[in-house]
């Protein structure tokens, strides 16, 4: 079967570009490497700038969204694409199962990856005091010490979680002002438990069997600090899940996929969706509306074959 469109990925790109394939009469095929949908935002403790559903968690809103999908008869596949082919008329997707499934056009809406600091210690200690997800490992440091490492809405988001639970929260920054959302910066700087240390940068992360402590430096003053820790939250940013793609569609110098607003990439027939593409806000809604402006893109591509 050659399918008008195949759909890698079902965060909310992708799960978004289904339900409006669906909508749109298409016969598609969504393909999801892990067990549950939704991509990165199941690991959010809570979504409050998503319009009409203030305060819902994120495994909640992708829920919705999956059951919306699922609604609409959508076919899901759960495999990892382990090669991707382009020819003169069809593409190609190969699971590592060994499936092969065929369509007219790609929508590739995989998502990123967490960004990692690079430092002494990190991957020893990571899942033993280093974590990536302050809602998903959060509650093992309940009346404990923890650091969160950032400045974005997420590290914040995080900061403010983990203050809630943990006696103390210290979040490390490189500069000397959050990029985060004002509303996030104010609740979070009004907290007792939580100290911020401006400027500074990890260098090592201690500990032999779980993390003990980690060794910052003021990037102005150079002057270095021992902080005694039980868990090191990173949260410095996203990785494009684009690796496997890079040969066969443009990417920029930090591998996210040139799209556009429309998605299109410089391959015919080949779009991108999500957090996977260049694009300058990186939100939840943002994504969702990829999904759609990318259908809307195939549908066009399509009519003219």
């Amino acid at each position: 079967m050659i399918y008008d469109v195949i759909i890698i990925g079902t965060g909310p790109a992708g799960l978004a570009a289904g339900i409006y394939a669906q909508r749109a009469e298409l016969n598609t095929l969504l393909i999801e490497k892990n067990a549950i949908s939704g991509g990165q935002i199941i690991n959010t403790y809570e979504v409050d700038n998503y319009p009409g559903l203030p305060g819902i968690s994120g495994f909640e809103l992708a829920e919705k969204f999956r059951s919306h999908c699922d609604g609409l008869g959508a076919t899901v596949v759960t495999g990892e694409v382990a090669n991707f082919e382009v020819t003169d008329t069809n593409k190609k997707v190969t699971l590592d199962n060994g499936e092969v499934y065929e369509a007219k056009a790609i929508i590739i809406a995989t998502g990123a990856a967490y960004r990692k600091l690079g430092v002494q210690g990190e991957l020893q200690l990571s899942g033993m005091g280093v974590s990536y997800c302050a809602t998903c490992d959060g509650a093992f440091f309940r009346n404990k010490t923890t650091v969160v490492v950032g400045g974005g809405d997420v590290a914040v988001e995080d900061a403010i979680f983990l203050a809630r639970l943990c006696k103390k929260v210290y979040v490390v920054h490189r500069r000397h002002e959050f990029r985060a959302a004002k509303s996030l910066c104010n609740r979070l700087l009004n907290m007792e438990n939580v100290e911020v240390i401006w400027d500074s940068v990890v260098d090592q992360i201690e500990g032999s069997d779980l993390v003990e402590a980690i060794q910052i430096t003021n990037r102005e003053t150079k002057e270095q600090r021992r902080i005694e820790t039980d868990g090191v939250f990173i949260a410095v940013g996203n990785v494009p899940n684009s690796e496997i793609y890079k040969e066969a569609v443009a990417v920029d110098e930090s591998g996210y996929i040139i799209a556009q607003e429309d998605c299109e990439t410089n391959v015919p027939g080949v779009y991108a969706a999500g957090d996977v593409r260049t694009k300058s806000l990186r939100q939840i809604i943002t994504a969702a509306a990829d999904g759609a402006n990318a259908i809307t893109a195939v549908e066009r591509y399509l009519n003219h074959m």
